[in-house]
């Protein structure tokens, strides 16, 4: 099978074939190299998704990765960066060993085909230009062999004519002779042009074609085979990727796989553990008891030697005497945050112990009253929030216990670090000063120096934080049963005398209802006092406080205080949840449960915690 021996007459066909051949491998490059760009774009698309889905430093994300669902996800992420990889390498390996050598390859067959059509074309044209000189031959034989005939019959018609001269007749017989052998000539010159011809006719279709077109059959061929190679290449580069795109796959189900919940369950309690005890039982408060009140309906001069009502001040001192203006308002309990086993079952609103009216007035006629909280219900209680303290005392025991041990193994390790630093600097130093030359040790001194203050800063800032954590792991375990032992003690007492704020402190729910007369007749007596009331001396500080948690006082005649803030302590807490507490010149009350309280066992009225 030769294209030369079957195709001798179709050399514009195999033309157009050859080029369309061509095209067939430059289509088959575009496809390539538009598979190379799907796949850069793909893995482009792979790892934006993935890097939109890492957890951003420093950030809250970062630390939810502790989980091993996280962790399994995060591993999720990082083999989605490999697989992306793998398909950037089928990109390149499709360009390198494809798209390139066949865009080589194809340049290469354009100017072999164009070779082979040239000589192609040449021999054509040789053989039509030998055609050309046989046919110039044969038809100035036939010209010249029609003139010899001619001549010769003219001269048979001059011999035969008697009229003609012998002269004339001999002349005849000459050009018929001369016709002749110009025709001769031509014959022997056609012949031999004929000759020639079919020498290269023959030449032309039996060795000049086959051989260009057996050549050109060959690149056909050889065009064919390197296609279907790179198709094979093709193939084989998906192949490569394959086992590593499979140990991808499987390193995300073994992520998967190690997915534990309740290790994840374990880090819940970790990180959210307060460290407190839930709160005790409630005593049960009996309602059921009856009042016993009397109501005078003249005045209060009345009410000496007869039951009235609970005096109950108003107008300009009634928002100084009651720091709970709504009803049934217990003290808030602790953040939910720092204490999830906090319930709406703390204790209740200031109360007191109920007594007639008529004691209490005379009380209040031949005594002098101390009631300091009007000087410190008159203040604005404005409250301005700053940044996190830095013992981490806005925490729950149990977290706050975790960030100072973070916070001390990160000095411990600052300290190591500039350890290694001056054992280093010593070293260079003790070199320098065994050979001079290589440096002048006194060079060193002030790194030396600065690199141990340094040290002895860190130190001190680490005995600042074991200091912190030591306080909180001693206090940590007993935290709970001191709560309900202070809880306990603060039930069993009872206020004594008018002259403790806390007594004129009465819980706004609903016991004791005036009627508008009452207080309307009250307004003119509170109204009296009440410049006497400011210009008392405060009372003594009876221990201090340091505040757990940061509370906004928004009732008149509450405090705003701050976490780990430190105050002092005037009035205890008369088992109703509030605790009376001073800064500066600023007094008011606080929750009892938002505050720890140091009490000072000589101070007057300080009662002993056994």
């Amino acid at each position: 099978m030769s294209w030369g021996i079957e195709l001798w007459d179709q050399f514009d066909n195999l033309e157009k074939h050859t080029q369309w051949g061509i095209d067939i491998l430059e289509k088959y490059i575009k496809f390539v190299k538009e598979r190379t760009e799907i796949e850069l774009s793909y893995a482009k698309q792979l790892r934006n998704l993935a890097k939109k889905y890492q957890p951003k430093k420093n950030s809250k994300e970062e630390e939810e990765y502790r989980y091993t669902a996280c962790k399994a996800f995060l591993s999720t992420l990082n083999e989605m960066n490999d697989y992306a990889g793998q398909h950037e390498v089928i990109s390149e390996n499709m360009t390198s060993h494809i798209t390139v050598e066949l865009a080589r390859y194809v340049q290469e067959l354009k100017q072999e085909r164009k070779s082979y059509f040239h000589d192609g074309r040449k021999a054509q044209q040789h053989i039509e230009i030998c055609w050309k000189q046989l046919e110039s031959s044969k038809r100035r034989f036939e010209r010249d062999c029609k003139e010899a005939d001619r001549a010769q019959q003219y001269f048979e018609k001059m011999d035969a004519d008697i009229n003609v001269t012998k002269a004339d007749v001999e002349k005849a017989r000459q050009q018929a002779q001369v016709r002749h052998q110009m025709a001769e000539d031509s014959r022997a010159d056609y012949s031999s042009i004929l000759q020639k011809f079919n020498h290269e006719q023959h030449e032309y279709y039996h060795t000049h074609i086959p051989n260009i077109f057996q050549k050109i059959q060959e690149m056909e061929e050889r065009r064919i085979l390197r296609i279907g190679e790179s198709m094979k290449t093709y193939a084989e580069v998906d192949r490569q990727v394959i086992p590593i795109i499979g140990k991808c796959l499987d390193e995300i189900v073994k992520a998967a796989e190690s997915i534990d919940q309740k290790n994840d369950s374990q880090l819940v309690i970790e990180a959210y553990k307060s460290g407190f005890e839930p709160p005790g039982d409630i005593e049960f408060e009996d309602y059921t008891q009856p009042m016993k009140r009397t109501v005078s309906d003249n005045s209060l001069s009345n009410s000496r030697g007869e039951g009235k009502p609970e005096l109950k001040f108003g107008g300009k001192s009634k928002g100084k005497l009651w720091p709970f203006i709504k009803k049934n308002k217990p003290p808030p309990p602790p953040p939910a945050s720092a204490l999830p086993t906090a319930v709406p079952n703390g204790p209740q609103s200031p109360k007191q112990q109920k007594e007639p009216l008529s004691h209490r007035f005379n009380e209040f006629m031949t005594s002098k009253p101390k009631i300091h909280c009007f000087r410190s219900l008159k203040r604005g209680l404005s409250l301005k929030l700053g940044a996190a303290p830095e013992d981490f005392s806005n925490l729950p025991p149990e977290q706050r216990r975790k960030k100072l041990q973070q916070k001390v193994d990160e000095l411990n390790k600052e300290i190591q670090k500039e350890m290694d630093q001056r054992d280093a600097i010593t070293k260079m130093k003790d070199v320098y000063l065994k050979n001079p030359q290589m440096g002048d040790p006194a060079s060193l001194d002030h790194k030396l120096t600065e690199v141990s203050q340094n040290i002895e800063k860190l130190r001190l800032e680490a005995q600042k934080f074991e200091a912190w954590l030591a306080e909180v792991e001693g206090r940590l375990p007993a935290r709970g049963d001191q709560a309900r032992r202070q809880s306990g003690m603060y039930e069993a007492q009872n206020p004594t005398t008018v002259n403790n704020c806390a007594q004129d402190r009465e819980s706004p729910d609903g016991s004791y209802t005036e009627e508008q007369s009452q207080e309307s007749e009250v307004k003119v007596l509170a109204t009296d006092f009440d410049d006497e009331f400011d210009d008392e001396e405060p009372l003594p500080a009876i221990g201090t406080c340091k505040a757990l948690y940061t509370f906004e006082g928004q009732n008149e005649g509450t405090i705003s205080v701050l976490e780990g803030e430190t105050l002092y302590v005037i009035e205890e807490d008369k088992g109703d949840g509030w605790t009376r507490i001073r800064r500066n010149e600023e007094e008011g009350y606080v929750p009892t449960s938002y505050v720890e309280v140091y009490l000072d066992k000589n101070a007057k009225g300080a009662k002993t915690y056994i």
